[in-house]
């Protein structure tokens, strides 16, 4: 981990080495956590981990932009994002 960043095989091998799970446990726990999560989300619901983390839908509403590169007026229609919080634990675990 020379770049500080971890990716689904590496976590999936962290948390069967910590559980005592086999590799591919853990990864059908992971794959159904975020299918939960998206659907949860999808469906306009709150996914909320206290402590460590909140995801949830939010309405965006329609606006004008500019293209960077040429400075042309855009139009930004209205649309639907995900809003995903840290927790508390979290951030104190990051200081």
């Amino acid at each position: 981990m020379a770049d500080k960043s971890l990716n689904k095989t590496e976590l999936v091998a962290a948390l069967a080495g910590e559980t005592g799970l086999s590799q591919t446990a853990v990864s059908g726990v992971i794959d159904a956590f975020f299918t939960t999560v998206a659907k949860t989300v999808a469906a306009g619901g709150k996914v909320t981990i206290p402590g460590w983390l909140a995801a949830e839908s939010t309405e965006t509403a329609a606006r004008t932009g500019r293209n960077p590169q040429t400075g042309a007026e855009i139009k930004i229609p209205a649309g639907k994002r995900v809003k995903l919080t840290a927790g508390s634990k979290l951030k104190a675990a990051v200081k």
